[in-house]
């Protein structure tokens, strides 16, 4: 199957499927005529595999090292996600349990208790923020914890209006002069109203727009495809704003906190 093919059959963009190959995470084979990608039943196999990695909020990088491993068995990775996802299913059943108790106290209909309106929630620690620090240090989350606390309505307006010049660019080349300056207001708009982004920094946010789900679902929000080509952008802009060369980022099993899935 070509690309196109196969966004019609899974759902997944093209210019996903794109940005997999380019990362080595689902590299099919070039047709030696016309240099197409052509998906095999092997790689739509492994496609599913990824899909349901992604399904409980796995990196892209950790998918890959994962899947790369000498030890990987895919029957043994569908046994995994089969227990995550039952677990997954009983958390959302507690919690959809305490929602329509909720919604039956508010009717008058059941009396419930000051403990059942709690159920399912759990906010013992907040590991986004534990993660966030382990990555960019103390100083720098709470410099972001505290600028994101006094956001306004208009601060908020401003980063939307970024997204929808962004989004209306996002089919163009990401390292044209056009969509480099928008990215350089997303850059600017970072540095004047959070905490201060090295080159270096923009470009690692910029890959966590496309290896972790929740910054991909909100900012495809704006237009499908869009968390790809900031990702892309932001490492143009800092190729081309960092007179030193850039050192590869680990980003193994980096997510965000809290303050971050506004980006």
């Amino acid at each position: 199957m070509q690309v196109k093919e196969v966004a019609v059959l899974t759902g997944v963009s093209v210019r996903t499927l794109h940005h997999y190959d380019e990362i080595g995470l689902l590299s099919p084979v070039k047709s030696a005529g016309n240099g197409y990608r052509i998906y095999s039943d092997e790689d739509l196999a492994t496609l599913q595999q990824i899909l349901f990695f992604r399904a409980l909020d796995f990196p892209l990088k950790e998918i890959k090292k994962i899947m790369s491993s000498s030890h990987y068995n895919r029957l043994e990775a569908l046994e995994m996600q089969r227990k995550m996802l039952l677990n997954k299913q009983k958390n959302i059943t507690n919690m959809l349990g305490t929602i329509e108790k909720t919604i039956q106290n508010e009717k008058g209909a059941y009396p419930m208790s000051q403990e059942e309106k709690f159920q399912g929630f759990d906010f013992s620690n907040n590991p986004y923020e534990e993660e966030a620090r382990q990555r960019w240090g103390d100083k720098k989350v709470d410099e972001a914890n505290q600028n994101a606390k006094s956001m306004t309505k208009e601060l908020q307006e401003g980063m939307n209006q970024i997204y929808q010049e962004l989004a209306a660019v996002r089919h163009i080349d990401p390292a044209s002069k056009e969509a480099q300056q928008i990215i350089k207001k997303w850059y600017d708009f970072l540095n004047d109203h959070f905490t201060t982004y090295t080159p270096e920094v923009f470009q690692g946010l910029g890959m966590m727009y496309v290896e972790d789900e929740r910054f991909t679902k909100n900012i495809d929000q704006f237009g499908e495809g869009l968390a790809i080509f900031m990702s892309e952008a932001m490492t143009e802009f800092a190729k081309n704003n960092n007179k030193l060369s850039l050192i590869p980022i680990d980003f193994n099993r980096v997510n965000i906190y809290n303050v971050f899935t506004l980006f």
